[in-house]
């Protein structure tokens, strides 16, 4: 490649807290043109979140969205014939499956054997009957303008899950709390995490991430410039 795609990790170090992009104008158009090095360089004081298990945790509107267990719903609406509003309680009665699964970063870092549980798309597709029209899957965070899509066939994936536990505890609200989406053969910005509306629709929408250039299918290695 001739010229390196700014990851999602690097892109934040551009765009720290929300609305910095304005503020910088074309120094920000630049930066995402520049090697993944020299990001920092255009707000330094960019805020990031480095665990010691590896973990990056990016947020583009900080600070973390935070879970209220009595009044979280989980929507589930658009084209299907029985849109549902699933209470925290409702939700955590449904189905679990578990797996264990490597989280990748675009940005090149990865997370091993992360232990995951939670709920498979095809159990809430079961109950709220998509529509012949519904082909993609909107996922909205509580997390204000992040939005991603699936489309529906890939949100059977086969380790695509709504993901409640991680590594044996309640998801936290650094990792999503109370519910992220999990898909490991795509990249970590597809994700999404502090889940609170999924609506099934017939077009395909361009994600937070992919409005600035990254693919729509984000699978590991085979996007974003990797592989190529």
């Amino acid at each position: 490649m001739s010229e390196r795609r700014l990851g999602r990790g690097a892109f934040l170090s551009v765009v720290g807290a929300g609305g910095v992009g304005l503020l910088f104008g074309d120094r920000v158009a630049s930066a995402l043109r520049r090697p993944l090095a020299d990001a920092g360089s255009v707000v330094p004081n960019a805020i990031k979140e480095v665990f010691p298990s590896g973990w990056r945790i990016y947020a583009i509107n900080p600070p973390w969205p935070t879970f209220h267990q009595a009044s979280y719903r989980l929507e589930v609406t658009g084209h299907v014939r029985k849109p549902v509003a699933l209470t925290w309680h409702e939700f955590r009665g449904l189905p679990s499956a578990v797996q264990t699964s490597t989280f990748h970063c675009v940005t090149g870092w990865t997370v091993s054997n992360v232990h995951w549980q939670g709920v498979r798309l095809q159990t809430l597709w079961d109950m709220v009957q998509p529509l012949p029209s519904a082909r993609y899957v909107n996922f909205v965070s509580m997390e204000r303008d992040y939005v991603d899509t699936l489309s529906l066939r890939q949100s059977t994936l086969p380790e695509v899950m709504l993901a409640h536990t991680m590594d044996g505890a309640p998801l936290s609200r650094a990792h999503g709390a109370p519910l992220r989406l999990v898909i490991p053969e795509m990249y970590g910005y597809k994700n999404v995490k502090w889940l609170a509306g999924i609506n099934l629709v017939p077009k395909a929408l361009d994600g937070y991430w992919e409005q600035l250039g990254y693919d729509r299918d984000a699978w590991v290695g085979r996007s974003n410039g990797y592989g190529a």
